[in-house]
């Protein structure tokens, strides 16, 4: 199964394109940092990864400012030119609104 689901904060969105198909499409650069446990070691781990939106999930993403965080699953992909990887999101849901203390 090709499935990953990444919190992350969106720092560069391209413009709206269209494939030749017509579908709407976006290109992303999405950051993300975490500690995790590596053989019960703590271990600070941050990247920045390219991701690719086709279709109805380019509407929640645009409406996703820049700095916003959210939940993004979808599948890897090799990149065109070969080189790296690239995420073709699926779904995102935007990270809640810290509440108004207000």
């Amino acid at each position: 199964m090709n499935r990953l689901v990444l919190s992350a904060t969106l720092v560069q969105r391209s413009a709206l394109r269209h494939t030749p198909a017509g579908l709407p499409a976006l290109d992303l650069v999405l950051a993300h940092a975490s500690t995790v446990s590596e053989d019960g070691q703590p271990r600070q781990v941050s990247f920045e990864m390219r991701a690719v939106a086709i279709g109805a999930v380019t509407r929640p993403l645009q409406a996703l400012a820049l700095g916003g965080q959210g939940l993004f699953a979808g599948f890897l992909a090799a990149a065109r030119n070969g080189r790296g990887w690239l995420l073709h999101i699926t779904t995102v849901e935007a990270a809640a609104a810290a509440a108004d203390p207000t």
